[in-house]
């Protein structure tokens, strides 16, 4: 996490409201904690039902929103085909290497099977389908977390980065928010480094490059083609998108990753600038994004 302002004297204030709302969104959404809301209303067998949270229910619309304008490309109905592929405790606890896994071909249930009712906050969820909201929740996290830290300071500008997927509210610096685009996101901050400059709304980047594992011979990773329920096998390794939220950017760059060939021409189409990495390393910028070291707001 990464917690940047204009004001220096405002750090301290925005980052204790930033790391509020990613406790919140730990305990509303998690998968990897018994005690989380989402845990507790996925537990046992059958249909899944109960009344949510404002914030837990705000994560499912996310979810269902993301599916419904990428036509299912993104659908948080993976969480059976994410255990299956290995990825079923804490990032940083999944062995790098081990066993060979038996995995099928078998398309995801879809986000139809989430039911979700605004008015009274009731989520109904079909039985034999498993949430997972790992697409889309960290991405709402950065929004709600930069706009909970302007709220808090009430001036100048802020910069949440969480794990890459970057937000920013209020009066930007006077050149921008000047954002380095990596692969992984714990990459240090280097003076070559490709580097965008942003106004508002947020960035961010999918990729199969950092979450990795190996069952067997096999390297797998976490982003699934809701169409196979097997992590993707496109061509695309890499996707940055810029977009008027974090969200919006972190839906589009996951979608292209599943999308595969189309992909740099469907974000061109929806006029997002983007940076597609292919899997020998060759980049695509489309939509206006600037070649390597020049800024664009």
């Amino acid at each position: 996490m990464h917690v940047v302002v204009t004001d220096p004297d405002s750090l301290g204030a925005a980052t204790k409201a930033v790391m509020a709302v990613v406790a919140a969104i730990d305990m509303a959404c998690s998968r990897f904690r018994d005690d989380s809301e989402l845990s507790r209303l996925m537990a046992g067998d059958g249909r899944h039902e109960g009344i949510v949270s404002p914030l837990l229910a705000e994560a499912l619309a996310t979810a269902r929103r993301a599916a419904e304008l990428t036509n299912g490309a993104v659908d948080p109905t993976v969480g059976a085909a994410v255990r299956a592929a290995g990825y079923d405790i804490d990032f940083d606890a999944v062995p790098a290497a081990g066993a060979p896994l038996q995995l099928s071909v078998s398309p995801i249930p879809g986000w139809r099977h989430i039911h979700l009712f605004p008015g009274t906050r009731r989520v109904e969820v079909d039985a034999g389908v498993e949430v997972d909201l790992g697409a889309t929740a960290k991405a709402l996290a950065a929004d709600l977390a930069a706009r909970a830290a302007l709220e808090t300071v009430r001036s100048g500008g802020v910069l949440v980065s969480l794990g890459g997927d970057v937000s920013v509210a209020g009066e930007p610096p006077e050149d921008g928010w000047n954002i380095q685009i990596a692969e992984d996101s714990r990459a240090a901050i280097t003076p070559d480094g490709e580097t965008i400059s942003i106004r508002a709304g947020g960035v961010a980047t999918s990729s199969t490059t950092v979450r990795r594992w190996r069952r067997g011979s096999v390297e797998l990773h976490h982003i699934i083609d809701p169409a196979t329920g097997l992590p993707t096998d496109g061509p695309w390794r890499t996707v940055s998108v810029v977009a008027g939220t974090c969200v919006d950017a972190n839906i589009a760059a996951t979608a292209a990753i599943v999308r595969g060939a189309g992909a740099a021409a469907w974000l061109a189409e929806s006029g997002l600038p983007a940076r597609l990495v292919d899997r020998n390393g060759s980049v695509t910028r489309v939509g206006g994004w600037p070649a390597p070291n020049a800024q664009t707001s």
